[in-house]
Formats: structure tokens, sequence, C-alpha cells
């Protein structure tokens, strides 16, 4: 049961960053048979680095990415049914973890579920723009959490915590 509960958490996540991938790429994609001027180029470039380097190298390689794979080992090892069957939301932290990271994965939720409506309301090329970046820094988080969850399920130590409460 705990193996099931491990895979089913980080494949839960793998297939929601999976799924909003899958749906940004067509809009940033399209951007590109607009016509350019050199402040899309700029703004592009620019918003690429600052997601890559904020969401996809900090906020996942550094933070979410080992904390899924972690909560997913401490799963595989400590299964509960209730757990298990919400391993994608417990992996990502949303219930029994301590209070300030439950507290901050849900207002970057809520960030993220405004910044997608907002974005939404863009014209192109402009929404391709920042569907870019943020399709690559996803497709950054998908890369190193099954990096790290291949690791903390295969590895006799794994040195990062699940933030158990």
């Amino acid at each position: 049961m705990g193996l099931l509960g491990a895979l089913w958490g980080v494949g839960g996540v793998l297939l929601l960053l999976g799924y909003a991938v899958f749906r940004l790429t067509p809009p940033a994609i399209e951007s590109f048979s607009y016509s350019w001027q050199w402040i899309h180029w700029l703004v592009l470039v620019l918003n690429t680095a600052v997601v890559l380097y904020f969401k996809a190298y900090r906020g996942f390689q550094k933070g979410l990415s080992p904390r899924i794979a972690a909560r997913a080992r401490y799963l595989r090892q400590n299964p509960t049914w209730p757990h298990v069957l919400a391993a994608p939301l417990y992996c990502m932290g949303y219930f029994h973890t301590v209070k300030r990271k439950q507290i901050a994965t849900i207002m970057m939720t809520i960030g993220m579920v405004i910044l997608i409506i907002l974005v939404r309301f863009l014209s192109q090329p402009w929404r391709g723009i920042i569907d870019t970046g943020i399709a690559l820094g996803l497709s950054w988080g998908f890369i190193t959490i099954l990096g790290y969850s291949a690791q903390a399920l295969t590895a006799g130590e794994f040195r990062f915590s699940p933030q158990i409460p």
C-alpha cells in the first residue's frame, strides 16, 4: 500500500504538471506566428529568465521537488488509507505538514489561479510570452520531481525532510 501511495502521489503531481504544460504549449507556440518587435523579444528573455530562476530553480529544484519526493518516501514507509487516497495532495503539502508550509502551499495555489485568470485576458503575443516562461518552468519542475522521486524511492537514504508535524 505504501509503494502504491508513493507512486500515486508523485504520478498525480506529474500528471497535473504535464497537463499544465500541455495546455500552455499551444498558445506559446502560436505567439511566434505574430510579428514581434524588439520589446517582445526582450520581455520573452527577461520573463523566461526570471521564471526559470525563481520558479524552476529556486521554487521547484531547491524546494518543492525534494519535498514532494521526501513526502512520497515518507508515505511509502508510513502509509495510511486517507494519505494514500489523497497522495498527490499529500505529497504537495496541502495537509499533514508543518503549518507554515501548508499555508505557503495554499497561498501559492491561490496566487497561481489568479495569475492564470489574468494571463488569459492578455492578447497575443503577450500571452504566449508569459506562457512560454511558465511552460519551461513547469517542465523543469516535472524533470526535477521525477529525478528526486526516483532517488527518494530507491536510495537507502534521502537527505530532505518530508516536513511532517
